[in-house]
């Protein structure tokens, strides 16, 4: 125990020293190399097959598990394959399908007003751009940029409790919300947005956890400054 305890000490002598000679801008580019070279396949863990199972996979993950929802969707999509059998949904139907999701009955209510969005405003297409995609009923700004990043590849940011953590742990960002951090990271790695995005996802999911992170595992452990579990307001 010694030893290990010695060798993450160890580890954050280094972490500070390269603080005081690099540029915060510096070692944001060494943080990135790092995890595009690491994550370099990086996908959502979200099952779908096409943009509109993406998007209604994406509304319902929200303050809930990829996990959870992806146990849930295969009944959904069956029963509403498109936007147009689930504009048609009754809200109990969708309710009761999904009752295990976290905040089942407003998003029962928000995937049926999204589908009757779409078909009304959008000719049952899915928008793909954020300004659109952001008229639906239930898609902030992260849902819009998750889906637009996942799908098109377009180079989007979006800040989830996981990126958000990680971020200010490897002192990415100072900001306060969820929004603000996400300009913080677009200014600071400007490009590879949406595979950062799911790199920190997963990296946040996996190994540096809200309790207990897997510091003595981290191939990034040199630039963390805190083990605290940072949470957007």
């Amino acid at each position: 125990m010694e030893n290990i305890l010695s060798e993450f000490k160890s580890k954050n002598q280094t972490a500070i020293a390269k603080k005081s000679k690099y540029s915060k801008s510096r070692i944001a580019d060494e943080i990135k190399a790092k995890f595009l070279q690491k994550y370099q396949n990086a996908k959502t863990e979200l099952n779908y097959s096409n943009i509109y199972e993406l998007l209604v996979a994406v509304m319902l993950s929200a303050q809930c598990t990829d996990k959870r929802v992806n146990i849930v969707t295969p009944a959904l999509f069956s029963k509403y394959p498109d936007t147009k059998a689930l504009s048609q949904a009754k809200l109990e139907d969708v309710s009761n399908i999904i009752k295990s999701v976290s905040f089942f009955n407003a998003k029962s209510r928000h995937l049926i007003d999204m589908a009757k969005q779409v078909e009304l405003d959008f000719n049952g297409n899915i928008p793909t751009n954020q300004k659109d995609l952001m008229k639906l009923k239930g898609v902030g700004q992260k849902s819009a940029n998750v889906v637009l990043g996942e799908f098109l590849n377009l180079n989007y940011m979006a800040v989830d409790t996981h990126v958000f953590r990680v971020s200010h742990r490897l002192n990415l960002s100072s900001s306060a919300s969820a929004i603000e951090t996400e300009n913080d990271l677009s200014k600071i790695f400007k490009d590879n947005l949406n595979l950062l995005h799911q790199a920190f996802v997963l990296f946040g999911r996996y190994k540096c956890k809200a309790t207990n992170p897997k510091c003595l595992d981290c191939f990034v452990s040199e630039f963390c400054i805190s083990k605290q579990n940072f949470k957007p307001k």
